[in-house]
């Protein structure tokens, strides 16, 4: 069995700011990507989004600022559009 590594950036304006946001599919779990961006100072910010029972893709940590909760539907809709996740 081959190992499929699937890596892919997408730039999305947020708030007027253009963000780089990195994804890659997470190998541990099936629908899940690993996604990672940096805020206003800096500093990288990691989380996973998963896919929900409805195919929908969304955050799972509540500790995530206010600005990638209001991102979510624009990071599925990234991932809805590399492939067929």
């Amino acid at each position: 069995m081959k190992a499929t590594n699937i890596f892919f950036s997408k730039l999305i304006k947020l708030d007027g700011r253009l963000r780089e946001f990195n994804f890659r599919k997470a190998t541990s779990a099936q629908n899940s990507f690993h996604v990672d961006v940096t805020d206003d100072r800096g500093q990288r910010i990691m989380f996973y989004m998963q896919k929900d029972v409805d195919g929908e893709w969304n955050t799972q940590l509540n500790t995530l600022p206010n600005w990638l909760h209001y991102a979510t539907p624009f990071l599925s809709t990234a991932i809805k559009e590399e492939g067929s996740f």
